[in-house]
């Protein structure tokens, strides 16, 4: 049978339910990474977490039967290349969560809908549309007001989910483009063996250059040489590691019960979680700024998906 007579499933329900499930996870694997941030390293918890990760998803993988040629898919070119925006899109994140709200970071990292949004256009070549330029115009408009700058309000640091946010919407090209028929379970291997070796290959970058002490001083998290590891430590990495791999299988399950565009609004449930752990965990509330500019920031997501929303919804 074809791919044209294929039923795709239309369980929207079950992949709104999915996602905002899998956007409450991912806002508690943050709140775990800026809690035990000053314990270890970026690098440090990269490399281990991966360690960890990858005989737990062969299990899953073995338990699906789906590890069948899954390493040969895992190391092509286009999924390594697809993983390694993945890697820098977290590593970017990642690496604001110690210095940033939870809040802000999370609003600066969904502009991925804007930059899909302007690749298409000029990338591949798909028909944004009026709404889609609109939401373009917004989305950056939100960055800079969240951003301050000029102002003492500004950060460098949220520069890096912006940047991040740009090589996820690389990722979700490379993904629609080259990867379009690739296992869910190559993809998940291949992205945690490039986080792995991205851990290593910094790690052992830094321990080569021996930064400054000045560095070491002031950025502990992102200079600092790996820490002396615990049991309370393992136990959080594996916490990581497992959340990874739930993540993902959410994430997956939610994209293949529902349209894509319906699933990505709902998305945005995550920065509703993690405002509330800004206030309970780190008693940050956010400035008026800060909620108009991730106001305006998804309003833009919005607007970018509503037309392909309209269509799913048709189908």
């Amino acid at each position: 049978m074809s791919d044209s007579t294929v039923s795709r499933p239309q369980n929207i329900v079950g992949g709104v339910f999915l996602i905002v499930a899998a956007a409450l996870t991912i806002s508690i694997q943050d709140v775990v990474f800026k809690l035990f941030s000053s314990d270890m390293t970026l690098w440090q918890i990269f490399a281990l977490r991966g360690m960890l990760a990858i005989p737990m998803l062969w299990v899953v993988l073995w338990a699906k039967g789906a590890h069948r040629g899954v390493v040969r898919t895992a190391f092509g070119k286009w999924p390594l290349l697809r993983s390694v925006f993945i890697t820098t899109t977290f590593l970017a994140f990642y690496a604001a969560i110690p210095f940033l709200s939870l809040s802000t970071v999370g609003a600066a990292n969904y502009l991925a809908p804007v930059f899909v949004a302007l690749l298409s256009a000029y990338a591949i070549g798909e028909a944004v549309g009026p709404f889609g330029r609109l939401g373009i115009v917004l989305g950056f408009a939100g960055v800079v007001v969240l951003l301050q700058p000029g102002t003492d309000a500004f950060s460098p640091w949220v520069l890096l989910p912006v940047v991040g946010a740009a090589f996820y919407a690389l990722a979700h090209i490379t993904t629609r483009v080259k990867c379009q028929d690739t296992p869910l379970s190559a993809l998940s291997l291949s992205q945690t063996v490039v986080m792995l070796t991205a851990g290593v290959s910094v790690s052992g970058l830094i321990y080569l250059v021996a930064p400054q002490d000045d560095m070491l001083r002031e950025y502990p998290y992102i200079f600092g040489m790996w820490s002396d590891i615990g049991l309370l430590d393992w136990l959080v990495l594996a916490l990581l590691a497992g959340l990874t791999i739930v993540i993902g299988m959410m994430l997956a399950g939610a994209y293949q019960a529902a349209p894509p565009a319906i699933v990505s609004t709902f998305e945005y449930s995550y920065l509703v979680f993690v405002a509330i752990w800004d206030i309970v965990f780190f008693g940050i509330s956010p400035s008026f700024a800060s909620v108009t500019g991730m106001t305006m920031i998804v309003a833009a997501g919005l607007l970018v998906l509503r037309r392909r929303a309209k269509t799913a919804m048709k189908q």
